[in-house]
This record gives C-alpha cells, sequence and structure tokens, in this order.
C-alpha cells in the first residue's frame, strides 16, 4: 500500500481511508435537531461526540435556527457544527454517529422530514470516500449554509476539499 504523511503530525497514513492511531486529522460533524427539546438532544450529541475514545480537541460552534430544506412541512431546525481532531477511520466516525441519532430516537422513515437528531459526517482531514453509506467530503456542504456558517464560526481558516475556504463558500451566498 502506498504511504503518505499525516499532514498534522508527519506520522505515516495510509491512503485506504484508514487513520493509524495517534495520526489526527480534522474531523467535522454537523448536527441538527427540530423534534422534541433541540437543545438538549444537540448538547447530548455533543457530549457524546466528545466523550467518544480517539476524538480529541473539541470546538463547538454557535447554535442556528435555519430554516428547514426538502419541502416537508416542520419547524426550524436548531443546527452546529462540531470541529475534532481524531484519529478514528471515517467508517468507526460514520457507526459512532449513527449510535448518536438511535440514542435519540432518530427516525428515517420521512426523508429530509423532522427528526430529534441529525448527525452527519462532513469531513474526515482530506479522505475522500464513495460507498452506499458514505460518501467525503460530504457531497452537499458546499451548498448549505446551516453546515457552512457555524463552520466557519468555529474554525474561521477551515477548506472544504474540492471547494475551497469556507469563509469564501460563506461569502458567496
Amino acid at each position: 500500500r502506498s504511504q503518505a504523511t499525516c499532514p498534522r503530525r508527519g506520522c505515516p497514513r495510509r491512503r485506504s481511508r484508514h487513520v493509524p492511531k495517534g495520526c489526527r486529522v480534522k474531523t467535522v460533524f454537523s448536527l441538527g435537531s427540530n423534534m422534541g427539546d433541540p437543545f438538549a438532544h444537540l448538547r447530548d450529541a455533543v457530549r457524546l461526540i466528545a466523550e467518544t475514545p480517539g476524538i480529541h480537541d473539541v470546538v463547538v460552534s454557535p447554535v442556528y435556527v435555519t430554516a428547514p430544506i426538502g419541502g416537508v412541512e416542520q419547524d426550524d431546525f436548531l443546527n452546529l457544527i462540531v470541529v475534532a481532531t481524531s484519529d478514528l477511520p471515517p467508517s468507526v466516525l460514520l457507526e459512532r454517529a449513527h449510535v448518536i441519532e438511535a440514542a435519540h430516537g432518530r427516525d428515517h422513515t420521512i426523508p429530509n422530514g423532522p427528526r430529534t437528531l441529525d448527525v452527519d459526517l462532513i469531513r474526515v482531514g482530506d479522505e475522500t470516500v464513495t460507498t452506499d453509506e458514505l460518501t467525503l467530503p460530504h457531497p452537499r456542504a458546499h451548498k448549505r449554509a446551516f453546515v457552512l456558517v457555524p463552520w466557519r464560526d468555529a474554525d474561521p481558516e477551515a477548506e472544504l476539499p474540492g471547494y475551497g475556504r469556507i469563509a469564501d463558500l460563506v461569502a458567496s451566498f
């Protein structure tokens, strides 16, 4: 397998969508909720992400109130971004996001419908992944103000691979 250098620490990193333990890369989650007690769902999800072994240096954006997308009549969302470093592979981070959603009663039956909690994995270092379960970077992040604006607040120098600086993307809205 080919080797690359971890951009944060200079440690070896395989190009096989695996981040070796100790090689931390910037990881971005987008969280949203519009059912039950949305603020409580977000607060608990942030806690669960921060308590995950292998996730470090957690920074949380302010909470934003945003209109829903997708045409389904529903309440506004509360959204935030969690930026952290992690040595976990994308598949494990996605599994963790699903476990956190399930713990909050997430129902996937109505596409773009109301939800107790939505936890999306937006970016894991410079990893590019395309599977049935996961696409990284998130394929619609560059179009979503509810992702980009809080991300800019949490990490003003952030970039979205393939799209450029988050601040520039926000300015284009």
